[in-house]
């Protein structure tokens, strides 16, 4: 159990000796899963912020990476908008001490793991595949005369080999252009872009393994309250209950005080009864709480 003074323990505010209140406090779970969450938050909108930059043509190079690294691109930005949704509903449920949203939230990290993973594989398995195989099929195949204008333009290059191979006719690369072929140097972007690329999400995936066993730990223990701190409908204590624990309350006090004494316990228990009565009244249907009541009543008169 948590300590008087935490979170959704007992009372919003508990009464120490002196007659002061402590201030709330967060059990250990909740800072564990506000930690996790700021990790998971922090890389999310890092990496979402790297990718729409590139999307924009923002950094240096970055049209080659969205002309020949498109699809890793992709899965990368689904990646990142992933996980910043997911910390999303993560600071929901920490912040409201919804356990259904930390349910929700546990279950969307699993999602933002294979996402992360996935950009890192591929990148992985075509950097160490037979990459300059691969640069010459999209070259020929996969480009287009578009796509290899762009990377022409960006890496100060003409065709393939030279200009008379796969080039692109653009203002810079024609039959007599004394620029270099688009191979070298294109290989070698691939090279050093591939490798980063699976480096940054293979380092990722420590952190967000640790997020996701933190999630599945924690998430259920926000509060030391059990449930939704309510008393299920078949152990509330209903009017017809209460009527019998009053008559066997009423027989016993009989049997050792004396009548008189039990007649005037059993009135200020009634008065105290009355007052619950109200607090258990929505949990009880109308028709069954009015025989209920009259039982109970009728405990006064004998």
């Amino acid at each position: 159990m948590g300590d008087p003074g935490e979170d959704d323990y007992g009372n919003a505010w508990t009464e120490k000796p002196s007659g002061k209140k402590s201030r709330l406090r967060w059990n250990r779970f909740k800072w564990v899963l506000f930690f996790a969450n700021i990790l998971l938050t922090c890389y999310s909108l890092v990496a979402l912020v790297f990718c729409l930059l590139t999307w924009f043509n923002v950094w240096h190079h970055a049209d080659i990476i969205r002309v020949g690294n498109r699809p890793e691109l992709i899965v990368s930005t689904i990646a990142a908008s992933t996980g910043v949704f997911t910390a999303i509903i993560g600071w929901a449920g920490i912040l409201l001490n919804n356990r259904s949203f930390l349910a929700v939230y546990t279950f969307l990290l699993w999602i933002v793991f294979a996402f992360l993973v996935a950009p890192g594989y591929m990148s992985y398995r075509r950097q160490a595949f037979n990459l300059p195989g691969k640069i010459n099929a999209q070259w020929s195949r996969a480009l287009g005369p578009a796509g290899r204008a762009r990377i022409q333009n960006q890496l100060s290059c003409c065709g393939y080999f030279s200009p008379f191979v796969e080039a692109t006719v653009t203002q810079a690369c024609y039959a007599r252009s004394v620029l270099p072929g688009c191979k070298k140097p294109y290989l070698d972007f691939q090279r050093v872009v591939l490798h980063r690329w699976f480096a940054v999400a293979f380092v990722l995936v420590p952190f967000q393994l640790a997020v996701m066993i933190a999630a599945l730990l924690c998430s259920n223990h926000v509060t030391y309250r059990f449930g939704k701190g309510m008393m299920p409908k078949r152990y509330r204590l209903s009017m017809g209950s209460m009527a019998v624990i009053m008559d066997n309350y009423a027989s016993q006090l009989a049997e050792r005080y004396g009548a008189d004494v039990a007649d005037d316990i059993l009135k200020r228990s009634r008065d105290g009864a009355r007052m619950k009565m109200r607090d258990m009244a929505p949990y009880e249907s109308a028709p069954g709480s009015r025989r209920s009541h009259a039982k109970y009543e009728s405990l006064g008169a004998s």
